[in-house]
Formats: structure tokens, sequence, C-alpha cells
């Protein structure tokens, strides 16, 4: 397969976006995609992992096969290594031989037991509350040259950018979620408050300070309660709707 250009991998990494369902299956594509450029770029075979940091905690999101996925996430519990280090530094970090250098002793030998003998960690630049990190992994020693590196950073500048976009759709989505839920709950004590209303010939305010008190003495929650109001009065079970 020939090397995307940056365009070209723009609209790739775009697509992926669409077609994906979460930010989980997004970083899954893209590890793949990064491992096939690294691939090409190298002309040997080359697997990746994805390492997701926010509010301070890292965390193995994916990988292009299980082993890559594997290594990533032995690397996050020992706490050391070259991803984690390109984390700290958000620049790249090289472990060219795991059998001749000395920096990371015990994730190095995880490495050589699993049949790996040379790590690339590229950062990507989110914001100021998270980052994220590819994790190259080769069979062999001193894989990633100049050039493979070079590649590995424009990558890299294409996969941030479109993760920025993917976050921030997940984001959206989620606070999307929390306020269609935040109504639905709000309708629900609001029909309610009408309930009591008509039973008790009060006022919306009184109603609204009944409901409050009786869910305290029961130490249940103000919408839970509600629903069990509307339950008394409804043959089937109560929902709300609202259009997407």
């Amino acid at each position: 397969m020939g090397t995307l250009n940056n365009d070209d991998q723009f609209v790739q990494l775009h697509d992926l976006i669409i077609g994906s369902t979460n930010v989980a299956d997004f970083l899954t594509e893209l590890s793949t995609v990064a491992a096939s450029t690294l691939s090409n770029a190298a002309d040997v075979f080359i697997e990746c992992g994805v390492t997701l940091r926010r509010r301070k905690r890292n965390a193995t999101i994916a990988g292009s096969s299980e082993r890559a996925a594997v290594l990533d996430k032995l690397e996050q519990v020992l706490g050391e290594g070259p991803c984690i280090a390109s984390l700290e530094a958000m620049q790249p970090m090289i472990l060219s031989d795991v059998e001749t250098d000395t920096r990371w002793p015990e994730y190095q030998k995880v490495l050589a037991d699993n049949g790996c003998r040379s790590v690339l960690g590229v950062p990507l630049g989110l914001d100021a509350n998270q980052a994220a990190a590819l994790n190259f992994f080769a069979a062999e020693a001193d894989v990633f040259a100049p050039n493979v590196i070079r590649t590995a950073e424009g990558f890299a500048d294409l996969a941030g950018r479109a993760l920025r976009l993917a976050l921030r759709i997940a984001d959206a989505q989620n606070l999307a979620d929390d306020l269609k839920a935040a109504m639905a709950n709000r309708t629900t004590i609001d029909l309610a408050c009408g309930v009591i209303m008509a039973q008790n010939r009060c006022s919306q305010g009184e109603a609204m300070a009944l409901l409050t008190k009786a869910s305290s003495h029961r130490n249940q929650k103000l919408r839970d309660l509600a629903a069990e109001v509307l339950g008394r009065v409804s043959d089937g079970a109560v929902s709300t709707h609202f259009d997407p």
C-alpha cells in the first residue's frame, strides 16, 4: 500500500470519527492506521498502542493488536517507558534496543519477554487538561530512524487534531445526554406536583414543599418519589419524551 499524503490522511482520520460510535472505537481504528503508516515508512511490521491522559490519569485505550494494547498497558502499570516519558516531555522518545538501553530496565524486560526490541513514543498535544501518545513497537532493533520519526510526528500532528474533535463531540454528546436526563427528571417532578395539587387543592409551591419533605423523610431521591406518585395514578409506566 502506498504512503498517503497529509490531506489523504486527514480525510481518512475524519472519516474514522464519523464512522465511530465512541472515542474508544475511534482510537482503535486510529492505532491501526498509525501502525500501517509507520510500517510503510520503516518497511517493517510495527504495532501501535494508544494512551490517553485525562485529568492527569493515564489509560491504555486501544491497540492495533492485542500485544500492542498489552505492552502499552504494562507500561502504565510499571510507570516507566518511552510512552510515559514522551507524555512528560511532550516530545518523541526512542528506545532503540532493549538489550543496550538502560533507562527503563523493568519495562525493557517485559518488552524482551514479549518479542519486542525497539519502541517509539510520540505525544499528541490536546489541551491543558488532556494529552495522548502513540506507542509504536517493533520486533527489530534500530527501526525508528530519523525519517520514520518524522513520519510519526507528522501523523501525530494530524491525529491530535482529529482526536481533539472526537473528544469534543463525545463531551458534547455526554452533555446532551445529561441535559436530556435532567429535563426528564424535571418533567417527572412537575407532573407529580400537579397530581399533589389536584389531590390537596394546594399551590404548586405547596405541592413542591410536600414532595420535598416526603423525599427527605424517606431518604429517597426526589425524582424516584415523584415517579412513585405518578405510578399511583397511572395504569402503566410513566415516561417523558423529547424529540432528538
